[in-house]
């Protein structure tokens, strides 16, 4: 058995183009154009990049980027005011605040400061929680884009052990919350699991987002499991790789992701996709993803 290469790429393309859709038919109706105000705080290299991506991909489908820079030496009440005046801002459906932020900021009182319904990272701890409800505003847009590729493949769901290993808030913990929304059985690895592979060969489909190279090892896997590698890790030699030994592991999997090119396409557009939808709500249009959201 081969897997079969999930390209995120071409997903995330397709979504695009709805985005591009969705926008004009926005701007034909009413006038309004989504909006999107990026704060970036300091002079992280990675961050800088990563902000610029989500610009492009702003112009790319005719959302307006608002690109906001801060120096790192700014204190949390006037980055909290900065967030104030975009939130008061009509032209603003989407506020983002690039992380991580210099540690001497408060970034839960940060991100907390954020109008749940521009929210468009789901960062909000109203947010955070709705998932355990299933009303969430905005999912997280990496878990978000992880079951749209699932989606895209035709990939059950619904009574399939899953395994996620990787705890974190941004993307384990949203993750495995949303997944059991769609009625998986759920298991959550993290740094201290023991015997991680006891778990991980249980897995019909496994997410990994532990950021630790070559972590799963073919053993590690069940035969026509489906693999999704949400890491992202710099190699000494430059490359980049993910969680996941991906030549050994395609071996025994149905389904895998690659890195690059796998899950990190689907998260911008996932971004784009809120963004929109957030402006469909201020302008009292029904929003294409609001069934996909409340799964």
């Amino acid at each position: 058995m081969v897997a079969k290469i999930i390209d995120g790429r071409q997903v995330a393309a397709s979504i695009r183009q709805e985005c591009r859709e969705r926008v004009e038919v926005l701007r034909q109706r009413t006038g309004v154009v989504p909006g999107l105000a990026v704060v970036l705080v300091g002079d992280n290299p990675a961050s800088a990049l990563y902000v610029a991506n989500k610009v492009r991909a702003c112009g790319e489908v005719g959302i307006r980027s608002f690109r906001q820079e801060l120096p790192a030496s700014i204190d949390t009440a006037t980055l909290l005011d900065t967030i104030q005046r975009l939130s008061a801002d009509p032209a603003i459906h989407g506020i983002l605040v690039q992380l991580p932020l210099p540690p001497h900021i408060d970034m839960r009182r940060v991100l907390s400061a954020i109008p749940v319904e521009k929210d468009v990272d789901g960062f909000h701890l109203y947010n955070v929680g709705g998932l355990v409800v299933g009303n969430t505003v905005f999912p997280p847009c990496t878990p978000y884009g992880v079951c749209r590729l699932l989606e895209h493949e035709g990939i059950p769901v619904e009574a399939r052990n899953v395994v996620v290993v990787g705890a974190s808030n941004i993307v384990g913990k949203p993750m495995a919350l949303m997944l059991m929304q769609r009625e998986a059985t759920v298991s959550i690895c993290h740094a201290k699991t023991r015997d991680l592979a006891q778990y991980t060969i249980l897995a019909d489909i496994l997410v990994v987002a532990a950021g630790k190279p070559n972590l799963i090892l073919p053993q590690m896997v069940k035969t026509g499991a489906v693999v999704i590698d949400v890491g992202i890790n710099r190699l000494p030699n430059g490359k980049i790789a993910g969680d996941v030994d991906f030549e050994g592991v395609r071996q025994k999997a149905s389904y895998i992701t690659p890195v690059p090119g796998g899950v990190g396409p689907m998260t911008v557009t996932m971004l784009l996709v809120n963004t929109i939808t957030s402006a469909e709500r201020a302008a009292g249009l029904p929003t294409e993803g609001s069934s996909r959201n409340a799964a």
